[in-house]
């Protein structure tokens, strides 16, 4: 990295949706520490737009462009995950640092050739598992750790909504990695396994949409110790995202939004219910915030890492792992990847 990292980190953002919009608002509301200085996107007109309504004041309308601009430190990648490969291993290959949105990748041979690229040119690479670098997620993994509900026995984690996308829609479209596994599920499995590591077994089922994508998976992870996780995804009922670990001595609960979450509670046997709030251990109360995450990849450029110990490769790899194995059993395959 350049010397100017001892100062603001300088961002380049990829691509102009709603997920680069709301990274783009969690940095500027970092001013001290982060700068936002170009966009890229394969429209000239949707990143100049994007630009003006941010105050960037670089906008390109290659990603080419953006990867070659030499006052960028660092590229987040904002596209569908079925462009995640080409853009941020355009970026990695200019020598760009890279934060890549979830799913990491399409499959984990993408992931690997991604991560292949990082640590050959000695590149700073991360997955935007948000959660991960949550501190309420942080403290409860701690707890956890410290054998609060004893061994862990059980995990179950969902995120689901109704939503009758139509079929032009890109959650239907097995070119864009459509369907609820990718875009929903990567979290519950991202969940179980930040505690459980990679799973021995793995078993799932799904609806599948006319195009052969999932509208709505169940899956069953096991671990040769015993552990067990129940997770779902989907976008054919309303069943929010709650979660829980239970445990030989207690279990937490997630009531919802377990990927930002603000709150759990601890139950215990002859020990009143605690509930442990994000304001009680964080000066940063926003459940919503990219701040976190934001602040993860500053600290680490700063630090000359290559990768987050929050947010590891090997991590990242183990879960794109786990989601091609769901994947195959439930039929689901993508164009010219799989």
């Amino acid at each position: 990295m350049s010397e100017h990292t001892t100062g603001r980190i300088r961002w380049g953002i990829l691509a102009t949706g709603g997920i680069a919009a709301s990274f783009t608002k969690a940095l500027l509301s970092l001013p001290e520490d982060a700068e936002v200085v170009a966009v890229g996107s394969r429209s000239t007109e949707s990143a100049k737009a994007f630009a003006e309504r941010y105050g960037i004041p670089r906008a390109y309308g290659t990603w080419a462009e953006l990867a070659a601009d030499e006052e960028v430190d660092v590229v987040y990648v904002a596209t569908p995950h079925s462009a995640h490969r080409a853009a941020a291993g355009l970026c990695l290959e200019a020598g760009k640092a890279v934060l890549c949105e979830k799913a990491f990748t399409i499959n984990s041979r993408e992931a690997r050739e991604l991560v292949g690229i990082a640590r050959e040119r000695d590149l700073f690479l991360m997955e935007a598992m948000w959660t991960y670098c949550n501190p309420l997620i942080l403290h409860l993994l701690a707890l956890v750790q410290e054998g609060v509900i004893g061994e862990v026995r059980h995990i179950s984690a969902h995120f689901g909504f109704f939503n009758d996308f139509p079929p032009e829609h890109r959650m239907r479209d097995p070119e864009l990695g459509g369907g609820a596994l990718l875009d929903l599920g990567v979290y519950p499995v991202s969940f179980a396994q930040l505690f459980l590591g990679e799973p021995d077994t793995v078993e799932a089922w799904a609806q599948l949409t006319p195009e052969r994508v999932d509208a709505a998976t169940g899956i069953v992870l096991g671990w040769n110790g015993g552990a067990v996780a129940t997770l779902s995804c989907g976008f054919t009922a309303d069943i929010g995202a709650p979660a829980a670990i239970a445990g030989t001595g207690g279990r937490i609960e997630i009531p919802d939004g377990f990927f930002n979450a603000d709150r759990f509670t601890v139950h215990r046997e002859g020990v009143a219910p605690q509930t442990v709030r994000l304001a009680d251990i964080s000066d940063d109360h926003d459940r919503g915030s990219m701040r976190h995450e934001a602040a993860e990849v500053m600290r680490a450029l700063r630090a000359g890492e290559t990768e987050s110990p929050l947010v590891p490769l090997d991590g990242s790899l183990s879960i794109m792992g786990t989601l091609d194995r769901i994947r195959e059993r439930i039929d689901v395959r993508y164009p010219g990847v799989d």
